[in-house]
């Protein structure tokens, strides 16, 4: 009966510490800052240390995809529309683009979206391609580089590859007009084809004021052990199994549906957030792609993101201290994820919820309007500032090229 004494040990310290601590991070005050390691560079200003050009780009990109269907600017992709308007209004852009040190493309590649709310991913690609085609003619930027000093935002399932399976991602391989550029995308995996080195990943969104209106009174007990709600199965995408979550997903039903330490079910009740609020473990499997708007909510919500998916990089890994306040859990070992979880001494979930506390932590993981020093935005331009100033071959000889435009699948060759 190792698993009884192990949550009653976790609520009871749960409680203790959200009795003492919340209450001042509920009242305003700064939490001990994250020091001597990574989460230093969350308090970073990257104000002075780079400047953006953002090309004003044809509405058609971006602006008029908003008007016609506003549900881009609440679903998980909304990356993209929040980083162009906080840059609109960014201390660090500049109108000169002779004196940029990036260049900026506002493309929104996910707002192009079905009936059902999903981006289309055969469009994604030819929006793409004719925005830098565009942008190529009317500016001179883009050329002298082949885009090695621009970047672009590309939230898909498996950004820059977009397509929301991961094998028809893999064989589409990143855009090829992007494979100089650096990708701020949500998708982040070792090694993975969608990855670039490079990249800077960043959370998917997550809506602050919808959750900062739930957060619940401090002291809340946190009575829950381990907590999912979401999809098992994908059966209208996966309909002989194997291929959604690799089956981490559906590992998670098969082994702990009827576990009273898992309180794990394909439905989300209006209770979500607070359910989270409640508990001591939430978990974040993959799903078609490693990330989602899971591991977000768990951190703003107080709650040790248990990470199921092999090889992800998380959002800001260079910043954010993700050993320690979440739990990483291979694949293949789900079955034991019980065992796993109630072998945590109680003192090291403790000092994760301290972590977790952090009002740097949940800012950095956030995109609020209008944004805020420390917030997701700013994070990301960071990632940009470190990588000035540009190295060797970014910048080509006169009359060179390093991109093949007529490379890519033929129907991401079809005007858009």
């Amino acid at each position: 009966m190792r698993w009884v004494f192990a949550i009653a040990i976790l609520a009871a310290a749960a409680v203790l510490f959200l009795g003492s601590k919340a209450q001042e991070v509920q009242q305003g005050h700064q939490t001990r800052m994250i020091s001597g390691g990574a989460g230093d560079v969350l308090q970073d200003d990257p104000v002075g240390k780079l400047k953006v050009y953002v090309y004003d780009l044809p509405s058609r990109y971006n602006t008029e995809l908003v008007d016609r269907d506003p549900r881009c600017l609440t679903h998980m992709f909304a990356a993209e529309v929040f980083v162009h308007r906080s840059l609109l209004s960014s201390a660090v852009r500049t109108m000169d683009p002779d004196e940029a040190d990036w260049f900026f493309a506002p493309v929104y590649t996910t707002c192009d979206l079905t009936a059902s709310g999903h981006p289309m991913p055969f469009d994604s690609p030819r929006m793409m391609r004719s925005a830098v085609r565009h942008l190529a003619a009317r500016w001179p930027y883009w050329n002298r580089s082949d885009g090695a000093d621009h970047f672009f935002v590309a939230p898909h399932d498996f950004g820059a590859c977009f397509h929301f399976r991961e094998g028809d991602a893999v064989a589409r391989g990143i855009h090829p007009l992007l494979r100089r550029a650096t990708l701020v995308q949500t998708f982040g995996q070792r090694g993975h084809a969608c990855h670039k080195e490079g990249s800077i990943t960043v959370p998917p969104y997550a809506p602050p004021g919808r959750m900062t209106a739930r957060l619940l009174p401090p002291g809340t007990p946190r009575t829950i052990f381990a907590y999912f709600r979401g999809l098992f199965y994908d059966a209208g995408n996966d309909p002989g199994g194997g291929h959604y979550a690799r089956g981490a997903r559906a590992e998670v039903w098969e082994n702990f549906r009827s576990s009273p330490l898992f309180d794990v079910s394909a439905d989300r009740p209006a209770t979500y957030y607070e359910d989270m609020q409640r508990a001591v473990f939430c978990l974040c499997p993959l799903g078609w792609a490693p990330w989602s708007p899971r591991l977000v909510e768990a951190v703003v919500f107080g709650c040790v993101p248990v990470v199921i998916a092999d090889g992800i990089v998380p959002p800001f890994a260079d910043a954010v201290p993700w050993e320690e306040l979440g739990v990483f859990v291979a694949e293949e070992d789900v079955p034991r994820l019980d065992t796993i979880l109630t072998s945590i001494p109680p003192e090291v979930v403790l000092r994760k919820q301290r972590l977790l506390a952090s009002p740097a932590v949940k800012r950095a993981l956030l995109f609020p309007q209008p944004a805020q020093p420390g917030d997701a935005f700013h994070q990301i331009l960071n990632g940009l500032a470190r990588k000035l100033p540009h190295g060797d071959g970014v910048f080509l000889e006169p009359g060179r090229t390093a991109l093949d435009w007529t490379a890519g699948p033929p129907g991401d060759l079809k005007p858009w």
